[in-house]
This record gives C-alpha cells, sequence and structure tokens, in this order.
C-alpha cells in the first residue's frame, strides 16, 4: 500500500462556497477546490502524495495517519 493512501481524505459539499472542498486533516488544513467531485479527489490526492515528500525532503516525522474509525471518534470528542 502507498503511504499517502493511508491518510484520511474528505470530499464535503460547500454551500457557502458553491463547489467541492477536498481536505486531508491529518496533513495540512485547507486543500483544494473545484466544481467536479471527482477531479477534487484527484488533486487531492496529489496534493497528499507532494505533502508526504515535502515532508520527508525536509527530514520532518509524518503526522501517524488516522483510520476512518479514528477518525470519526476524533470529530466525535470535538462536538
Amino acid at each position: 500500500m502507498k503511504e499517502e493512501a493511508k491518510y484520511v481524505k474528505i470530499i464535503e459539499w460547500s454551500e457557502e462556497d458553491e463547489c467541492f472542498i477536498g481536505s486531508c486533516p491529518e496533513l495540512f488544513y485547507g486543500g483544494c477546490h473545484g466544481d467536479n467531485e471527482h477531479d477534487v479527489f484527484d488533486e487531492l490526492c496529489q496534493i497528499v502524495k507532494e505533502t508526504i515528500k515535502i515532508y520527508k525532503q525536509d527530514g520532518k516525522t509524518l503526522p501517524r495517519p488516522l483510520s476512518g474509525k479514528e477518525f470519526v471518534n476524533a470529530m466525535q470528542k470535538v462536538a
């Protein structure tokens, strides 16, 4: 399994922005956006891959990937 596949990727519709928003909460804030859900997901996957590469180039330790279940549990604690 590729390292980038281990990270949670979220694509959601934003009523405020009237577009799809993509994010990867373990690695970065913000993300990408667009009108096509599939294109946003593809772009998000590329950003995650590039972010991992930058972490490694800078000698930084990558955040531990959360499983989907762990992510949901963490979000429930925040809410």
